[in-house]
Parts: structure tokens; sequence; C-alpha cells
């Protein structure tokens, strides 16, 4: 259970003020991180304290369209769990319950396969009538996100949005919009907070590029 505060209100409930002191201390744990990236082909890409300030600022934008809802969110796994993660504790709004989805296209590989597959379903009742925040780590050629975000209409939910902390536009196969977007990126195979490269390099803080 949350600790009530001295204003009756649960630590959550100081607004944006308790999020950008989130942030702040968070920020101050990343600068001490050590980052077990000692690959000379990873390229800094995006540090971890920009991650932070974005995924604050994304929640902040969903709360905002969410005021009055309480919504669930589903994860598109194996990607998505540390930005969907860190996205949900920096949400004020109440969130009804967290789902998973997993669709693979990748393989060991770090070029699709062009043919995803859903790998891992969920119950069709968890977001029957439901609004749904999809999360995803990035979009890419668009072909993995364009699959499970027609599966999950077809489950009927009163709304869907689509939430990603990443996307490669320049990639595109198929036509995917989020609705809430981090960062833009270049056409480079990116790995770490979450994304992988033959499940490598999932754990690691900040997000790099693999140079050749």
């Amino acid at each position: 259970m949350f600790a009530i505060g001295d204003n009756g209100t649960s630590p959550r409930g100081g607004g944006r003020l308790a999020m950008q002191e989130s942030v702040e201390s968070r920020t101050s744990e990343c600068n001490e991180m050590a980052d077990p990236c000692i690959n000379p082909n990873h390229a800094l890409l995006i540090s971890c304290t920009e991650i932070d300030a974005k995924v604050t600022e994304l929640a902040g934008q969903i709360d905002r369209d969410h005021s009055g809802k309480s919504p669930v969110v589903v994860g598109i796994l194996k990607g998505a769990f540390m930005f969907l993660a860190d996205l949900i504790r920096q949400m004020e709004t109440p969130i009804k319950s967290v789902e998973f989805i997993r669709v693979s296209s990748y393989g060991a590989s770090t070029a699709t396969s062009g043919q995803p597959k859903m790998v891992v379903d969920l119950a069709p009742e968890a977001v029957e009538g439901e609004d749904v925040i999809v999360v995803e780590d990035i979009v890419d050629t668009g072909l993995s996100t364009q699959l499970a975000m027609e599966h999950l209409r077809t489950l009927k939910p009163a709304s869907l949005v689509l939430c990603s902390l990443l996307d490669k536009p320049s990639r595109r196969r198929v036509p995917v919009t989020a609705n809430y977007i981090g960062f833009t990126l270049p056409d480079k195979f990116v790995v770490g907070y979450g994304l992988d490269a033959g499940e490598l390099d999932r754990q690691l803080p900040d997000i790099y590029t693999i140079e050749d």
C-alpha cells in the first residue's frame, strides 16, 4: 500500500512536482550507474537521463488525455518491458490492469523476417470495452506493431492508442502512427533499455547504436 502524506494524498498524488523530484533522483542514479556496455561497436545515442525526462513527459501527456479514465496498459514483449515499468510509475492516471502480448519478427537476427507472429496473447475480456494504451519499445518497419494493433482492435476495446518510446519512420513498410512518441531515430539498429541484439544488451541503461 502507498503511504499517505501530510496533505492526505499518496506519494503519486503530488502531481508534476513529485514526478520532477523522482526524475531528478533517477538522474543522479543514472550518473552513478556503471554501464556494462564495453562493446567498442556500440555508440551512445540516448542517455538514461534523456530517457527519464522523456518518459516523464509522455506520462504527463497520457495523464492529460486519460483524465477520468482507468485504462488497461498492454505492453508488447519483450522490448517494451523496461519502458512500460518506468512509464506507469510516472503516470498519475489509475491503471485498471497491465497486460502483455508478444510479437516476434527478429529472432536472433538484427534484420526483421518480415513475417511477424503472435507468440503470447492475452485474454480477450482483459481489453474488451476498455480504454487501452499499447506500449511499444520501437516502431520500425511497422509490421509487428500493425499486427499487434489490428489484433487488439478485434477484441473491441472502447479506445485504443499507441505509445512508443522510439520511432524509425524511414524504415516503415506499412502505415503505423503512434499517438505518443518519445524519440525519432535514424536508420540504425539500436540496443539497450530493453532492446536487444540476439537477446543481448537489454540491461543497458542507455540506448546505443550498433556501428559497423
